[in-house]
């Protein structure tokens, strides 16, 4: 399983993932442990057809809070943000929730993205330059997250 605490942006990534994956094939979490016991989470958190686990809004919650605070406290994180802000303002509107984070709206592309590739789909130039701008963000925060031991 992706740690936490190594990179929280890959985790949250990851358990959007298996979220999907055991709608698309809930039997398959019956065969392995892990996939198991993110399945019985998913029926007592009441989210197998749609929604996101606890574990996820956590740490969701968390990079959030880390965005936050660089926001008020470091010029070069703010001016990146800022630099991003109109794709993820276009990016949020395309959606059926206009109001997400910053945070979950670049979360949302890079997943996105990921299904892209693995359906075989062609990512036009301007989303894969906003997915690297993206991915360069939440890596700076993963970073800063894990050297500062900020975990919960």
């Amino acid at each position: 399983m992706k740690s936490k605490r190594d990179n929280i942006a890959e985790y949250i990534l990851y358990l959007w993932q298996i979220e999907d994956y055991l709608r698309a094939f809930p039997q398959q979490g019956e065969a392995n442990a892990e996939l198991q016991e993110f399945n019985e989470m998913m029926h007592r958190e009441g989210i197998t057809e749609s929604g996101h686990l606890q574990l996820a809004q956590n740490a969701l919650n968390e990079l959030e809070e880390l965005h936050t605070q660089l926001l008020n406290e470091d010029a070069m994180y703010r001016a990146a943000i800022m630099r991003l802000q109109p794709s993820l303002n276009l990016l949020k509107a395309k959606t059926d929730r206009p109001t997400m984070s910053d945070i979950e709206a670049g979360l949302v592309l890079l997943y996105q993205v990921m299904l892209l590739r693995l359906q075989k789909r062609e990512i036009t130039p301007q989303t894969a330059t906003v997915q690297e701008q993206v991915t360069q963000v939440l890596q700076f925060l993963s970073r800063v997250y894990r050297d500062n031991g900020i975990s919960k």
